[in-house]
């Protein structure tokens, strides 16, 4: 690892802490978040040639927070904000490296995240404003992660940070009444920013490598705060255990090779192990949750040695008290495919009917994915073979596309 990617490194770790430190401190997250995005620029560009500072949180906070100080004297802002802000001395904000890295001893990520989760946010806004601000991403990698323009994203994490403001969110964990809820969005937009990395919606590449990597990281360091947490470790448990197969999940040209047919060789072991490990202690405590069943599921397949000795059964029955504890279309349609394959495609096919006129997932490429698939295992393959191509027409997906199309043509009579 080069100097300048110990130090990239080190200011993600930091990032979240300096603001949670600046918005406990003023209050204006807007602002603040302003100010620690213009010192992480500055300690990149320094610390790689002069050295990383004996107290690199102190340092950042210090310089932040005299940023934050000359935005609020520059921009007048002094007297838009809350008198009690608007009264704090400028000395206040310049306070030494020293008493600022006492002030980051406490490590404010775990009330940044259900902030930036917040339930007056859209799930779209709640993903981009945790990215941007506890992820430490930019604006424009985050742009680039959802294909959208620069401008759009910018526009989507600002109204989210003014509609925080408009909810009149305290810089605070939410009371004893709220947090199991709360938590339960801040593991979702987790979940979602993994998934969208591993299988993007839209674009020419399968993967979105700096999502995963960003996703792990996050749960990793939430599960460092909750360490009793059962889904949070249920949660990185599964995204170890997913990404683990990531190797092996494209060709030498970049197109999808699915489940059964990849390289068991290419996957990762390591972050098997560990994923075995953390579902192992996650489900030995009650009670049990959809992201500690998925990753029990995860951690079946990992550890099949051939395609052929994956326990099928065991999946069915996981899928099966899945269903129970947390029932979602897209469930069902896992469920369905290991129905198939432990009673048969047509008992697959008989659970995917009543999706159809389930609007969640009515007209979702993956839904005419997984029935193509079983209708080819029935020896269906005209209908199959239309399945195929109905799925490739509407996904945004180019990797997948092209790998329904050619599992279309593959059935294509006289080839």
């Amino acid at each position: 690892m080069t100097s300048e990617q110990a130090v990239e490194e080190l200011l993600r770790e930091l990032a979240p802490q300096v603001l949670g430190v600046l918005v406990r401190r003023h209050g204006d997250f807007d602002l603040a978040e302003d100010a620690v995005q213009e010192a992480l620029l500055a300690a990149a560009v320094q610390w790689p040639q002069e050295g990383v500072p004996e107290a690199p949180r102190g340092w950042l906070i210090t310089v932040a927070a005299r940023r934050m100080a000359d935005q609020v004297r520059s921009e007048e802002a002094r007297r838009r904000r809350e008198a009690s802000v608007a009264a704090q001395r400028p000395e206040d904000s310049l306070a030494p490296a020293a008493d600022a890295e006492t002030a980051a001893d406490q490590d404010d990520t775990l009330t940044l995240l259900f902030l930036c989760c917040h339930p007056a946010l859209s799930a779209p806004s709640q993903v981009a404003l945790t990215l941007r601000a506890v992820g430490g991403l930019t604006t424009a990698q985050i742009a680039h992660a959802f294909m959208v323009p620069e401008t759009t994203m910018g526009q989507r994490i600002s109204r989210a940070k003014q509609r925080i403001r408009a909810a009149g969110a305290a810089f605070r964990m939410p009371p004893e009444s709220e947090r199991a809820e709360r938590l339960r969005v801040v593991l979702h937009v987790l979940y979602l920013i993994f998934n969208e990395g591993y299988t993007a919606t839209s674009g020419p590449e399968l993967h979105r490598a700096e999502l995963t990597g960003e996703a792990i990281r996050l749960t990793r360091a939430l599960c460092r705060l909750l360490p009793g947490d059962a889904e949070t470790g249920g949660l990185l448990a599964l995204m170890l255990l997913t990404d683990a197969r990531r190797p092996a999940r494209t060709g030498s040209d970049g197109q999808l090779i699915p489940l059964a047919e990849q390289d068991r060789d290419r996957w990762d072991r390591e972050l098997i192990a560990e994923g075995v490990a953390l579902v192992s202690a996650s489900l030995s405590r009650a009670p049990l949750g959809p992201y500690q069943l998925q990753a029990a599921i995860a951690a079946v397949h990992d550890e099949a040695e051939r395609a052929e000795d994956t326990d099928w059964p065991q999946i069915l029955a996981l899928y099966e008290l899945l269903n129970r504890v947390s029932p979602n279309p897209m469930g069902t349609l896992n469920h369905a495919v290991a129905v198939a394959m432990v009673r048969g495609p047509r008992a697959g096919l008989d659970l995917l009917a009543p999706l159809d006129a389930d609007d969640r997932l009515a007209g979702h490429h993956r839904l005419d994915a997984v029935r193509a698939h079983l209708l080819e295992l029935a020896g269906d393959l005209a209908s199959a073979r239309d399945a195929y191509a109905l799925a490739a027409r509407r996904t945004a997906s180019l990797p997948e596309r092209r790998y329904l199309e050619s599992r279309a043509a593959r059935l294509v009579p006289g080839r």
